[in-house]
């Protein structure tokens, strides 16, 4: 039984603690942090994506003025072998993806670290590279298991039956590109040793990950290890797992025996720092004449490295959106020489929804269905696997959304709205993220003086992760704001969990609850009522907590409505204004909240209609390698972003009735997007980005 608490704080639109700091140039990130006789490395990288190498030659790069030592795999330190591969660096002359680091210069100034990189020359046996994801690739495999923990492969009923039998079907095929994350602090790490211990400052979204594998990776005992990460600027999940840049600039330092810099550059975060995988789905749904789906089909196709194996998890998404009797969802992979793809923000629901709310709305203009209502009508009480939802508020999201966006009165037909050279058009999509909640630990303190130190190994990735932990907490411990300090972003803080999955505010937020209370329930049973001089402190651990929870599919759902013009003489596509209404459980802070899902939906605009990351098949080379050829949506493409709470109370989550929402908002953008150009123009594109030149071909003559 999860008990819970009536809110004070909880529920109130605070601005961010550090916001300050922040605007003023107070806050620290990684390579912020100075230390005496510091030194930079920088990284060489292997200009082809299969082969070996046969000798790095770096005298040159030793007689540079400054450079302190070139490290390389026939030099650098030994290695234990970790889980993942991909952070075994210099410890062999295979190289697996174009990119991969095959030399590190230290240098006294980043500049000659550069210039030392430049020297280094490095000889290599070449060998052909396959690169290029296709549907059709003989090395395409069905994984059991699919990132998240999810069955590769989930059926129910009978597909091709429930198929057949439809009275209307749709049977396409949709198209992602790679997509690249490009947070705005770059990947980088500050390392040094001191009497044996290594102590990091990394841009990273889990530190209890990172110190657990750098103790492993340098066989220490992890308290010989700790990782600071108090102000990281962004990571979309790139930063959400131990990187190239930590090992190397951890290695660097115990090399030299000084402090190591290491900031990636931007071209270097697409080799080094993964991507969203692309994605080749098809999607068949049929439905009889009244539209209730009699089957849905979603059948998933992706890419990983040969270095480690990732599955994104597409076709998860048709398994919680819409009842059917007639399932069939499954994943296939190829391994090729590509640098090893990983988390993106809503890894699997965002590529996976931009696929299936595509169809849904084909089918609904194949059977000449209201958009809204077919979705409504198709609304489903528990998941593919038989499991009830926790809360579900679809419908009312959809419902809340099409009268707050104006969706009655919407002329269905395609090319029939005009506005001087513009067509106009608008569409929807159904959202959908899991609700996760992982084990966390929490300490919190009281001195004689009133006031709390509350301590959570949270990463504050700009989320304002920070401002809603001190909310929870002096909810928890029924005082003031002002009375509680809050401390994060230390892995000597003790285990917490990774600041992805939408899970942070949840599991962080439980283990703060937890700590308090029980802080809460010492000071009045054991002191009085009263904190003695020397202050109390407790540490909670929510591990049995969270295991004693019911079984429920837990997910946060959503509508996004979205109006768009379109120039059919130059395929310019234009965002009017756009519509999200959400239902995420109790919303903690509603302003760090609706800046998630602002900041999500701004994201899937740009996943729409701007992003993608270009391979030159021939080398394995990402070409798109800066922020002038790989284009992000900016101010001007955003007009206007409107967000909306469905209120919703759920018992079965966590003491603050939460759920995640900081990917929640990319879910169904792209699609709602992608529809309301249909809308506006009468043309299908299935393969993003939409861009001028993509639309015009697909326009008929």
């Amino acid at each position: 039984m999860i008990t819970r608490f009536a809110p004070v704080h909880i529920g109130r639109a605070e601005p961010r603690l550090e916001a300050r700091d922040k605007v003023s140039g107070q806050a620290r990130y990684a390579v912020d942090h100075h230390l005496p006789g510091e030194c930079y490395a920088w990284p060489v990288q292997a200009t082809f994506a299969r082969g070996r190498v046969s000798n790095v030659d770096i005298a040159d790069a030793l007689a540079v003025d400054g450079v302190l030592a070139v490290l390389w795999h026939g030099n650098a330190p030994r290695l234990e072998p970790g889980d993942d591969p991909n952070l075994m660096l210099l410890q062999s002359a295979e190289v697996r993806y174009y990119g991969e680091v095959v030399a590190l210069v230290v240098a006294t100034t980043p500049e000659r670290a550069r210039e030392g990189a430049d020297a280094v020359h490095v000889q290599a046996e070449v060998s052909a590279a396959d690169t290029v994801l296709r549907a059709d690739h003989p090395g395409l495999y069905e994984p059991e298991i699919v990132n998240a923990g999810y069955q590769g492969r989930l059926d129910h009923g009978d597909f091709e039956t429930g198929f057949t039998a439809a009275d209307v079907r749709v049977d396409a095929t949709y198209r992602t590109p790679t997509e690249h994350h490009n947070a705005m602090e770059p990947h980088a790490t500050t390392a040094f040793w001191e009497r044996g211990k290594l102590n990091v400052f990394d841009a990273t979204q889990a530190s209890s990950t990172v110190r657990e594998t750098l103790a492993a990776l340098f066989e220490l005992p992890p308290q010989m290890v700790r990782v600071h990460n108090e102000h990281v600027g962004g990571g979309f999940g790139a930063k959400g797992m131990p990187r190239p840049n930590v090992v190397l600039a951890a290695m660097a330092a115990r090399s030299v025996g000084r402090p190591v810099k290491l900031a990636l550059g931007r071209s270097m975060l697409f080799a080094l720092a993964g991507y969203r995988t692309p994605t080749i789905q098809r999607i068949r749904l049929g439905a009889d004449h009244n539209g209730r789906l009699l089957a849905i089909g979603h059948e998933s196709i992706s890419q990983t490295s040969r270095l480690v194996e990732y599955a994104e998890q597409c076709a998860v998404v048709s398994r919680v959106h819409y009842a059917t009797p007639n399932l069939t969802t499954s994943h296939r992979v190829v391994a090729l020489d590509v640098p090893p793809p990983t988390w993106m923000r809503a890894p699997g629901e965002c590529p996976g929804s931009f696929a299936l709310e595509s169809a849904i709305d084909e089918l609904a203009a194949a059977g000449s269905w209201d958009p809204v209502q077919l979705r409504i009508g198709n609304d489903t009480d528990r998941d593919a696997e038989g499991l009830p939802f926790s809360s579900r508020h679809l419908v009312e999201c959809l419902r809340e959304g099409a009268e707050r966006f104006g969706w009655a009165g919407r002329d269905p037909r395609p090319t029939c709205r005009r506005e001087g050279r513009w067509l106009l058009g608008t569409g929807v999509a159904a959202a959908s993220f899991p609700a996760i909640t992982w084990p966390s630990t929490a300490t919190a303190r009281a001195t004689a003086d009133d006031h709390f130190e509350v301590a959570v190994n949270a990463a504050d990735i700009g989320t304002g992760a920070r401002t809603v932990m001190r909310q929870i907490a002096a909810d928890a411990l029924g005082c003031a704001e002002s009375c509680v300090e809050i401390r994060v972003g230390d892995s000597a803080i003790g285990f917490a969990t990774v600041a992805g999955g939408s899970m942070g505010t949840s599991s962080w937020g439980w283990a703060v609850t937890k700590a308090c209370r029980l802080l809460r329930e010492r000071i009045d049973r054991v002191h009085g009522g009263q904190v003695p001089p020397e202050g109390v402190a407790v540490s909670a651990d929510t591990t049995a907590d969270i295991a004693e929870r019911g079984e429920y599919a837990r997910h946060a759902f959503g509508a996004q409505f979205c109006a768009v013009r379109v120039d059919p003489g130059t395929g310019e596509v234009r965002l009017d204004r756009m519509l999200g209404v959400f239902a995420g459980g109790r919303v903690v802070n509603p302003t760090t909240a609706r800046s998630q899902l602002v900041g999500g939906m701004t994201m899937g605009v740009s996943m729409a209609l701007l992003e993608q990351t270009v391979l030159d098949a021939r080398t394995g080379d990402f070409v798109t390698s800066d922020l002038a050829s790989y284009h992000v949506a900016v101010n001007a493409d955003i007009p206007r972003i409107d967000v909306s709470f469905v209120p919703e109370d759920d018992p079965h989550l966590n003491p603050m009735g939460s759920k995640g929402l900081g990917e929640l908002g990319i879910v169904g953008a792209a699609a709602a997007v992608a529809n309301a150009v249909y809308h506006a123009i009468g043309v299908r594109v299935r393969s993003l980005p939409i861009t001028p030149a993509a639309l015009l071909r697909a326009v008929p003559g």
